[in-house]
């Protein structure tokens, strides 16, 4: 067994390694860029050292310094968990010659796999069926909308290195091929310093099913069941479950065989994911290998009670699998949520900033919780937005959907937007409990995950008051009471007072009369007894008229945060029209979060119509386009491509115009 071993990455990821390797009796050496400091993953480690500023490009990409590095610190091996290096060919390839062993596959099967291209011809002559699609080196763009139409619109562009989503782009019009070729290969080149594209055919009512396989050095490969991975946002994946429920037993075995079959082909070790596209007659084609851990491992982990981490690190110090397919059994069902900082409300678009409360579920025998952040933490602009991983199991599918829900009613942050609402939605929607998935399950059901507006109820406005009243014990501000000072020492606590606030535009006043351990409220036509009880700082328990519920609670300044079943309030003391200005000039254009501007489309004097798109704005990791809210004439353009620009800044000043 290996004896020191250094994690080439960050976040999550790097916590879970360096969770093995502890159990291993594995000493770890961590790197971290400069904003990574003090990040979980450093804390962990028994060693760190600082690789470089913050872009991924000067610190966790840099391939000589890692090596460099890694030398200096002894270590036997590298495992690059997911991301950054962890398909990068020439990475696994610098460290066999430096002498260090990188837990994963070979350099050449990195290679044939990292190239969607190769990829698609090796399992072709592997007789593995694959995706129609075109992947030959003719870039010119009359030829590619041809062979677009013969392939049949839709279609999707795939980067040829690289996978997550990045550089993907849906074609669904002729017209828009150009654009998104452009863009596609832009985010490819950053994401994985290629720029090469291919077409594919788009299966629009699909479902995305992945086999997780495992091969030693000496040829013998096992199969550990497969995840259904369809529910997807932006083309990446948010809930995955294995085994993947509602599949023929002779659809599943299939599967596992040409899994195996693909593995084989090129000599594969360490573990890997065959990733397919199944029809609604379960026809199966081949998408991609990812020839490295998946962030969705976890779910494979507990159905099987094996621990994928271990193996790799196994299998690269030369040991031999002890198990075959057939002892390996698929104990109930599991479920895994990401966590990301992100507004689904817009687009999905990234949501960087500092974790100013960060609650999560505690692990135990049927949870599990993988993150690399706590609160205090800042969420970076340079990195993908993924906050955790909340992981249930369950005897059966439904038990884990519920443990999950479970969870997600435990999670509360505050200081960046979050899908917890969405992922809970997901949860709810009675087409995902029935099996009615698809990878366009999201888009399909928008209307019915994205409800916008929910005004808080009574039970809401209870824990409000109940965090206010808690609050203003110590700080004696904006409560008045009907005939006297609330705070006085000489106050009497059976009259009965008022507690003001808003809720984003709109002016709360309760009235709220003490009783015998217990107060009434009186809002509008509401008229309602509660009770309460804190658990600590942050949780209270409410009896409102004999039905009992809970809440977590966070305050900070002016702000109280609500956070109850999934689903979060934010309440202000202050009328926020007036205390969080932001622009109400529909002739401007803002950032809607820090990065830098890599396209203008657009100049001075240009007429534009609604939704034509003006620039191109980059942020964690992906492209983000933004259009013109209205027809319009352009009056300036504050910025340049390549220029860095701060959320809520003024990009475009646009006259609205009468087409």
């Amino acid at each position: 067994m290996l004896t020191k071993l250094m994690i080439a990455n960050r976040g999550e990821i790097a916590c879970r390694i360096i969770k093995t390797a502890q159990k291993l009796k594995i000493r770890t050496v961590a790197i971290y860029s400069e904003i990574d400091a003090h990040a979980q993953h450093v804390q962990l480690a028994d060693e760190s050292f600082c690789i470089g500023p913050a872009p991924s490009a000067e610190s966790y990409l840099n391939i000589e310094k890692i090596i460099k590095i890694a030398l200096e610190a002894k270590v036997e091996a590298i495992h690059p968990g997911y991301g950054f290096l962890s398909e990068d060919a020439d990475f696994a390839l610098a460290c066999q010659q430096a002498g260090l062993i990188f837990v994963g596959p070979s350099p050449e099967a990195i290679r044939v796999m990292g190239d969607k291209n190769v990829a698609k011809s090796t399992m072709v002559a592997a007789n593995v069926p694959v995706v129609p699609g075109y992947n030959g080196d003719n870039t010119d763009i009359d030829f590619l909308k041809k062979t677009a139409l013969q392939i049949g619109l839709p279609v999707l562009i795939k980067a040829c290195a690289g996978g997550g989503g990045k550089g993907m782009r849906l074609v669904e019009k002729l017209e828009h091929l150009e654009s998104a070729l452009e863009s596609a290969r832009r985010e490819a080149q950053a994401s994985f310093g290629d720029s090469r594209v291919f077409l594919e055919k788009y299966l629009a009512s699909s479902r995305h099913i992945e086999v997780q396989i495992l091969f030693d050095q000496q040829g013998q490969g096992i199969y550990l069941f497969d995840r259904d991975c369809s529910i997807q946002r932006r083309h990446q994946k948010i809930i995955e479950e294995a085994p993947a429920p509602f599949l023929k037993s002779s659809t599943r075995e299939r599967m596992a065989k040409t899994a195996l079959q693909a593995g084989a082909a090129i000599h594969y070790s360490s573990t890997g994911t065959i990733e397919f596209l199944v029809d609604e007659q379960e026809n199966f084609y081949f998408m991609e290998m990812n020839t490295r851990l998946q962030v969705e491992h976890p779910v494979t982990e507990m159905i099987t009670g094996l621990d994928l981490v271990e193996w790799q690190l196994r299998i690269a110090a030369g040991e031999p699998l002890t198990l075959q397919s057939k002892d390996i059994k698929a104990c109930g069902h599991a479920i895994e949520a990401r966590l990301y900082a992100e507004n689904p409300q817009n687009n999905f678009m990234p949501s960087p900033g500092t974790l100013r409360f960060f609650q999560l579920p505690e692990s135990g025998e049927f949870m599990r919780v993988d993150s690399g952040f706590k609160s205090g933490d800042t969420v970076s602009i340079f990195y993908d937005p993924l906050l955790a991983k909340l992981i249930a199991w369950g005897n059966n599918r439904l038990e884990a959907i519920q443990a999950l829900q479970t969870m997600l009613h435990q999670t509360a942050v505050a200081g960046v937007h979050t899908n917890t609402h969405l992922l809970n939605q997901v949860l709810n929607n009675p087409d995902f409990v029935q099996g009615q998935i698809t990878t366009q399950f999201i888009s399909q059901h928008k209307s019915q995950l994205f409800l916008q507006n929910e005004e808080p109820d009574e039970m809401i406005i209870a824990l409000m008051c109940f965090a206010l009243i808690q609050q203003q014990e110590k700080k004696s501000t904006n409560i008045k009471n009907l005939s006297q000072d609330y705070f006085s020492p000489w106050f009497n606590h059976k009259q009965p007072f008022f507690l003001s606030f808003w809720w984003k535009d709109q002016a709360f006043q309760i009235l709220i009369k003490p009783l015998e351990n217990a107060y009434q409220f009186e809002w509008h036509n509401f008229l309602f007894i509660a009770k309460a009880e804190w658990q600590d700082e942050h949780h209270l328990s409410l009896n409102i008229n004999n039905h009992k519920t809970q809440g977590i609670v966070y305050t900070q300044g002016s702000q109280i945060f609500i956070f109850k079943e999934g689903k979060q309030w934010l309440f202000s003391l202050e009328n926020p029209g007036r205390s969080d200005q932001k622009s109400q000039d529909t002739g401007s254009l803002q950032a809607p979060m820090p990065g830098t501007l890599v396209e203008v489309y657009v100049k001075p004097g240009q007429t534009v119509i609604a939704g034509e798109r003006l620039l191109i704005i980059e942020a964690m990791k992906m492209e983000h386009a933004l259009q013109a809210p209205h027809a319009g004439k352009i009056q300036t353009v504050f910025y340049k491509p390549g220029d860095k620009v701060a959320e809520g800044v003024q990009l475009i000043s646009l006259k609205p115009i009468d087409l």
